[in-house]
C-alpha cells in the first residue's frame, strides 16, 4: 500500500504546480507541457523518486494531461471556427508518425540524455518566446509535399522529447508560414492530442522498477499526478485568461522567456553533472 504521508506530500507539491501550469496557460497561452515537465522532475526529486527512467514518467505524465487539456482545448476553438481542419489533416499522420517515433527513442535513454534534451529545447524555445518576432516570415503558406513529409514528423518527435504539446513548436512554425495567431493556437491544439495519444499509449507499455516510481504509476504515467494537475488546471486556467485581459501579456511572456531559459539551463546543468 502507498504511504499515507507520502502522498499527502505528493498531493500538496501537486495542487501547486497544477495551479501555476493553469494559470500560465491562460494568461500567456503557453502549453502546460513545457511546466509540468521540469515541476514533475524537481517534485518526484524532492519526494526521494530518481533512477535512470525518472524523466520518462515526467514525459509521460504531462502527455497523459495533454490529452485533455488539449481536446477540452480544440473543441473550443472549433466552436469558434478558429481550428483550420485542411492543416490538421495535412500534418496529422506525419505529427503522429514522429510521435510514435519520439516513444520509442525516449524509451531507450537514460534521463539523463533526456534532460540534456530538454534543456537545450528549452532554451531553444526559450529564446523565440523571448526574441522572436510577428513579422518573422518562412513563407506565405503551410508547405506541402516533401518540406511536410520532412517538418510534420519532426514537430511530433520533439514533442513527444519534451513531453508538451503542439503549441511550443506548431504555434511558432504556423506562425512563420503566415497562419494568423488565433488559428495557429486553436489548430496546435489539434496538434497536441495527435503527439499525446499514441505517445501516452506507448508510455502506458513502459516498464519502469517499482522501487523508483511514485505510487499509482501506471507503465510511466503517473495517476495521481495526472488527475490532481488535470483538475487544478480547470480550476486555474480561466484566471489566467482574466489576467491576460486585465493586463499587458507581452512583457510577462518575456519574463517568462527568461524564467524558461533558466529552468532549462539549470535541467542541462543536471544533466551535464556541473
Amino acid at each position: 500500500m502507498p504511504d499515507t504521508m507520502l502522498l499527502l506530500q505528493m498531493l500538496a507539491l501537486l495542487i501547486v504546480i497544477g495551479a501555476f501550469a493553469g494559470v500560465l496557460a491562460g494568461l500567456l497561452g503557453v502549453g502546460g507541457g513545457i511546466v509540468l515537465v521540469p515541476a514533475f522532475f524537481y517534485a518526484f526529486q524532492t519526494l526521494g523518486y530518481g533512477g535512470p527512467q525518472l524523466m520518462q514518467m515526467c514525459l509521460a505524465t504531462s502527455l497523459a494531461t495533454i490529452i485533455v487539456t488539449s481536446l477540452r482545448s480544440v473543441l473550443s476553438h472549433n466552436k469558434k471556427g478558429a481550428v483550420d481542419w485542411q492543416i490538421l489533416r495535412g500534418w496529422g499522420p506525419g505529427i503522429a508518425v514522429g510521435a510514435v517515433l519520439g516513444v520509442m527513442v525516449a524509451a531507450s535513454l537514460r534521463s539523463v540524455a533526456l534532460q540534456a534534451l530538454f534543456g537545450v529545447l528549452g532554451i531553444v524555445i526559450g529564446a523565440y518566446l523571448g526574441l522572436g518576432r510577428a513579422h518573422w516570415r518562412l513563407g506565405e503558406a503551410m508547405p506541402g509535399g516533401l518540406r511536410r513529409m520532412v517538418l510534420s514528423p519532426i514537430v511530433g518527435f520533439l514533442s513527444v522529447l519534451m513531453g508538451i504539446g503542439g503549441g511550443s513548436f506548431g504555434v511558432p512554425l504556423m506562425s512563420l508560414y503566415n497562419t494568423p495567431i488565433h488559428r495557429a493556437v486553436a489548430t496546435a491544439a489539434g496538434f497536441g492530442v495527435i503527439i499525446a495519444v499514441p505517445s501516452v499509449l506507448g508510455f502506458l507499455l513502459l516498464q519502469i522498477d517499482p522501487a523508483q516510481r511514485p505510487p499509482l504509476t501506471v507503465g510511466a504515467v503517473n495517476l495521481v499526478a495526472f488527475g490532481v494537475v488535470i483538475c487544478m488546471t480547470l480550476i486555474t486556467t480561466p484566471w489566467g485568461v482574466k489576467l491576460a485581459h486585465a493586463m499587458d501579456p507581452k512583457p510577462l511572456k518575456r519574463i517568462f522567456a527568461v524564467f524558461l531559459t533558466l529552468v532549462a539551463l539549470n535541467m542541462l546543468r543536471k544533466a551535464l553533472g556541473w
